[in-house]
């Protein structure tokens, strides 16, 4: 495998409403430290990849009012590698403009595709797995995706079926997969874990531009088709209202909904490092390792409990003293201008923010 020939698109588009309101539309969440590891989501995963394909063959894609979010935090970053979107479509028509990107510099771009708000137990596994499964997609003709041993029935994740039986998560090498399943419910959820047969997908994808050019074509002509002429204008002085033309049209569609569910070439590569989708609060929750012999995950400077268990406060940057009596699995975040105090449960969060007063709610986004 030729290093020279492998990329790493970093889909950075995402608003983050579910961290509000410590994530904001103006800085939502990629560009924040909400776990407190002392980089923001961006720049480690930006890190990350820099130890395993060169610094010129980094992508970063986002919205165009995120730019300047960017620059900031990733100073080294070609300006010809930050690709603008007009407007936030999911991941399919993000995947689109970077493959058609990548073509137009490098036929032989072997690709890993990753969102830019994952947490990375032992990144010195972490980049062995990539690199090796940067180098099987190179010769091989399969659209891979990471696998995780689930350890409890998250509905907050895709759901990925590999062949071969039960004993897949004892497995290493990568399979074909069976199923595909995004964002089962609880019920399933449970019946896929106690199967034995399925991993949570990661969502960062390994494959070569050319194989998801093609797989993307049969499979979603009503996003490629857009971007018809794209070899003639990608790269040019007309991109911009090229891109602007076809993400006008574009329908909001996921790359595993559009193409992973779709395709017979999807292969999944089960790995052994420590992975977290830091989607949400309860997520976040899960992740914290320093909770106190009651449960309570503390991310702020002052806070004096006392009865409380599983409570999780977030006060970013703050002097003020967090005083609580008397409640269990809530969370309380407290920044500059907003207070929440509320169930830390995911389903209870959304209800409560999909309630608030959509004026009041706009005013604080």
């Amino acid at each position: 495998m030729d290093r020279k020939n492998c990329y790493c698109v970093i889909m950075a588009g995402g608003t983050g409403t579910r961290f509000w309101p410590v994530s904001r539309s103006k800085r939502p969440k990629q560009f924040l430290d909400v776990a407190n590891t002392g980089k923001t989501f961006i720049r480690q995963t930006y890190d990350r990849f820099l130890r395993i394909v060169p610094r010129e063959n980094i992508i970063v894609v986002t919205s165009g009012k995120y730019r300047a979010l960017v620059e900031e935090q990733i100073p080294g970053l070609d300006p010809q590698n930050l690709l603008l979107e007009p407007y936030s479509r999911n991941t399919a028509p993000c995947i689109a403009y970077a493959t058609y990107t990548l073509l137009k510099r490098n036929p032989d771009a072997v690709v890993a595709v990753t969102p830019s708000d994952h947490i990375i137990d032992d990144e010195d596994l972490f980049v062995s797995t990539l690199t090796d499964a940067l180098g099987y997609v190179c010769d091989n003709e399969v659209l891979m995706t990471l696998g995780v041993v689930p350890t409890r029935p998250d509905t907050n994740y895709g759901y990925v079926q590999a062949q071969g039986g039960k004993d897949v998560h004892t497995k290493e090498e990568p399979m074909p997969v069976k199923t595909f399943t995004e964002k089962p419910d609880r019920d399933m959820a449970k019946v896929f874990i106690s199967s034995g047969e399925f991993f949570w997908n990661a969502g960062i994808f390994l494959w070569k531009a050319k194989m998801i050019k093609q797989e993307m074509e049969k499979h979603l002509p009503e996003v490629t088709g857009l971007f018809e002429g794209w070899e003639f204008a990608i790269g040019t002085k007309i991109e911009n209202d090229f891109v602007e033309r076809a993400y006008t049209d574009c329908p909001n569609i996921s790359i595993d909904y559009g193409v992973m569910e779709k395709t017979d070439r999807a292969w999944i590569c089960p790995v052994k490092f420590g992975w977290t989708d830091i989607g949400t609060w309860e997520s976040l929750y899960d992740y914290i390792p320093s909770k106190d012999p009651d449960g309570n995950a503390i991310c702020a400077e002052k806070v004096l409990t006392e009865s409380t268990k599983g409570v999780m406060y977030v006060s970013p940057g703050r002097k003020k003293l967090i005083a609580i009596k008397g409640l269990e699995d809530y969370m309380v975040v407290d920044t500059d201008d907003i207070l929440v105090i509320c169930p830390r449960d995911d389903k209870k969060y959304k209800d409560f923010i999909s309630g608030i007063a959509m004026p009041e709610y706009e005013k604080y986004r």
